[in-house]
C-alpha cells in the first residue's frame, strides 16, 4: 500500500496534490509541531503586481513553539476569509474556469472552523476530489493511536501502524530521513521529483510553485492532467 504523510496546507501547489494522488493512504501529518513560517496557514496567489501572499491569522499567545498542528486556532476577529475571497475574485475573475469553481470554494470561506485544520483539510480534501483524486482514502496522524519518537522513528511506527509498504516522500525530506530505518522495517521509499511542464497563467511571469487554485481557475477539468504531466518526462 502506497503513503503518504504531509503536514496541512492551505490552498498547497500542484506538488501537494501529485503526491495525494500517488497514495492509496494520505495521512496529514497533524500532531508534530506547528511550523510559524511555513506552509500551514498560508501560500501565494498570481496577480498583477505579482505573487500575493493568502494568510489565516491565528492565535499565537505568546508564541507558538511547542503548539501541535491539529491545536492552533484560527484568529476568528480579523476579516480574513473575506479578504481571501476577495483576493481570488480580483486576480481571477477573468481566469477561464474561475466561476465554474466559485460555488465549491466560495462556501470555505464563509465557514466559521476554529481550529485551523478543521478548515484546510476538508479544503484539501474537497479540492483532490474536484479534480478527479477519487481513490486516495484519508485520515490525519492524530487518530493512530501509540505513536512516539522523533523523525525517521515516528515516520516508520505511523507506517507500519497503517499496513504501508510504499513510502512516497518529498525531495527536501532526504536531509533527516534514514533510509537504512525503511529498509530494516521492510516499507520500500520513493522520493518525488518535481518536474512538472508549464501551463499558461493570466498574470505572468510564469511560476510553478504557487498555489494549485492557480492552475485550477486556468485548467478546469484538465487540471489532474497538467499534474501528470511529467511522468512522460521522467519516466
Amino acid at each position: 500500500m502506497n503513503v503518504v504523510i504531509l503536514q496541512p496546507s492551505y490552498i498547497p501547489w500542484r506538488g501537494y496534490f501529485d503526491q495525494i494522488r500517488r497514495a492509496d493512504l494520505f495521512i496529514f501529518y497533524d500532531d508534530v509541531q506547528y511550523d510559524k513560517h511555513g506552509w500551514r496557514n498560508r501560500n501565494q496567489i498570481k496577480t498583477t503586481q505579482g505573487k500575493q501572499w493568502l494568510t489565516i491569522p491565528v492565535h499565537s499567545t505568546g508564541a507558538t513553539e511547542g503548539l501541535l498542528i491539529k491545536d492552533v486556532k484560527i484568529d476568528r476577529s480579523k476579516p480574513w476569509a473575506s479578504n481571501h475571497w476577495k483576493a481570488l475574485t480580483f486576480s481571477y475573475s477573468k481566469a477561464p474556469h474561475f466561476h465554474r469553481y466559485a460555488s465549491l470554494l466560495e462556501p470555505f470561506y464563509k465557514r466559521t472552523d476554529m481550529l485551523l485544520v478543521d478548515f484546510t483539510i476538508n479544503l484539501t480534501i474537497a479540492l483532490a476530489r474536484e479534480i478527479g483524486i477519487t481513490q486516495t482514502r484519508f485520515i490525519r496522524s492524530s487518530e493512530i493511536p501509540g505513536i512516539s519518537g522523533e523523525k525517521t522513528t515516528r515516520l516508520i511506527q505511523t507506517l507500519q501502524a497503517v499496513g504501508a509498504t510504499h513510502y512516497i516522500s518529498g525531495p527536501s525530506a532526504r536531509g533527516y530521513i534514514e533510509d537504512e530505518k525503511f529498509q530494516h522495517a521492510g516499507i520500500s521509499l520513493e522520493y518525488m521529483i518535481y518536474n512538472y511542464l508549464p501551463y499558461p497563467q493570466l498574470h505572468p511571469p510564469y511560476d510553478p510553485y504557487v498555489s494549485l487554485l492557480d492552475l485550477l481557475f486556468m485548467a478546469g477539468e484538465n487540471t489532474l492532467d497538467h499534474i501528470c504531466a511529467q511522468e512522460n518526462q521522467n519516466e
